[in-house]
């Protein structure tokens, strides 16, 4: 392996030595940074909107919230294998361009009167769909910028980061829903989504697309999208780790759809709180994610990737059982809805930090866009009848017994880690899984070269890969 000082990337620019002085991760970061922030207020904004100015019943707010999140489950694998073909900067600017877009057409559209429900649902569905895109490209950009042993520290920022945006999204969405006016909010919104395509754009290192192995002399000769999906999903059953990840994602995202759309109508309608307080609520969830990303750096090593994974899951998801019992005035109820966002955003993000180093470190860098979008499409797939769920609960047995009811649902998903061999994962994970050569592939390439079968097995990938997500 080249040192730190020698290596370079496979367009012949050298990486830094260190990674802040590298101003193409710089331009990654700050553009990841925007980008979250617009999608976290957008979250805010849309819903505050129809709940605050149309009047929208529970059935619709999880109508609205199911439409933005149905491109989890229509193009997520589409997603991962565009992701392992193509530059992921080129995937990231066409996303932050699109949302930028569409959330300026609302802005224009409610400032001429014209913002309604409809519009609404195309544009929560537009910027769901350029999400999924820019979510998954980001996550597989960092394994091609920067170099093996920076990828700790990259992840880290790249979380970091996120974790502000929870902070810094939800109040600012809720605060401008509630002193100015959506139009204005959803501008907001845009403006940071031009923000992030400003700066990935200028990322100049040319990126190291995985070979395809089905075609490893010509690359250029791309298999079928169906394949690739095909491959990405074979890939993830066929691995223990994975597909408990995928299992108990499935039933989190499930519940906690549920659990957001009926809290979304509980907070204003129940405890009668304003627009600015939601989103203050909300936001507390960013500190909590902010420590949580510190302490991903410490605790699974010290007690195992398993027990980290099942204890913090219990914390994190257990703490929403305590919101239905909340009564009284803003003074009491506040402080009360900070605590919990906060311990539900601290244990949430020690696992999703511990879950990334999980899933990046069994998986070959050739499958990093399918394996991260087949997890995405499995485990947020339901998330838009989660929705319809909380909606329906809500109106059938009312705001508190619904919050009850799925928040117990939510515990499902650490008694499936519980069960399954990933809460038996020590403190040092184990290397990637190679992808079996397909025997036409053994055939084009002669069973008697390993030079060239190393083409679809590269040794480095074990080697490195060990113990970094």
């Amino acid at each position: 392996m080249p040192s730190s000082s020698t290596a370079v990337s496979d367009s012949g620019r050298p990486f830094p030595s260190s990674l802040w002085r590298d101003g193409d991760f710089r331009r990654l970061w700050v553009g990841q940074t925007a980008s979250q922030l617009g999608e976290h207020a957008s979250l805010v904004v849309l819903p505050l909107f129809a709940v605050l100015t149309l009047d929208a019943g529970a059935g619709q707010l999880g109508a609205l919230r199911a439409v933005g999140q149905a491109p989890i489950l229509l193009l997520s694998l589409f997603a991962g294998a565009w992701v392992d073909r193509w530059r992921t900067r080129t995937l990231m600017v066409l996303s932050d361009a699109g949302r930028a877009l569409a959330l300026g057409a609302a802005a224009v559209a409610g400032l001429l009167g014209g913002l309604g429900l409809p519009a609404l649902l195309v544009v929560a569905f537009a910027v769901g769909a350029l999400s999924v895109f820019f979510d998954v490209a980001y996550q597989a950009s960092s394994v091609r910028l920067v170099r093996r042993d920076q990828l700790v520290r990259a992840n880290s920022a790249l979380e970091g980061s996120r974790s502000a945006a929870q902070i810094g999204g939800p109040a600012l969405g809720g605060a401008l829903v509630s002193v100015l006016s959506a139009p204005v909010a959803a501008a907001s919104a845009a403006v940071f989504f031009a923000l992030s395509f400003l700066s990935i754009r200028r990322i100049g290192r040319r990126e190291s697309i995985p070979e395809h192995p089905e075609h490893p002399e010509h690359p250029e000769r791309a298999p079928r999208v169906w394949r690739r999906i095909h491959e990405g999903l074979r890939f993830v059953a066929g691995d223990t780790s994975l597909r408990t990840v995928c299992l108990a994602s499935a039933a989190f995202q499930f519940f906690f759809a549920a659990v957001m759309t009926v809290y979304l109508l509980f907070l204003p309608r129940d405890l009668h709180l304003s627009g600015t307080a939601v989103g203050l609520a909300l936001a507390a969830t960013g500190p909590g994610a902010l420590l949580g990303s510190l302490l991903a750096a410490r605790l699974p090593g010290r007690f195992g990737h398993g027990a980290v994974l099942v204890t913090a899951a219990v914390l994190g998801d257990g703490v929403f059982l305590f919101v239905p019992a909340l009564h009284g005035s803003s003074a009491v109820t506040v402080p009360a809805l900070l605590t919990v966002n906060f311990v539900f955003g601290t244990f949430s993000q020690l696992v999703n930090v511990t879950i990334m180093a999980v899933r990046q470190t069994v998986t070959p860098d050739g499958m990093q866009g399918r394996a991260a979008a087949t997890i995405n499409f499995v485990g947020m797939g339901l998330t838009p009848l989660g929705s319809l769920l909380g909606g329906f609960v809500a109106e059938a047995w009312g705001t508190r017994t619904s919050l009850l009811v799925t928040a117990v649902g939510m515990l499902l998903s650490p008694a499936l880690m519980a069960l399954s061999p990933l809460a038996r994962l020590g403190r040092t994970l184990p290397a990637p899984r190679q992808t079996p050569v397909p025997s036409a592939a053994v055939t084009r390439l002669g069973q008697g070269d390993p030079r060239r079968l190393s083409l679809r097995c590269p040794r480095r990938t074990a080697g490195r890969r060990r113990g970094s997500p």
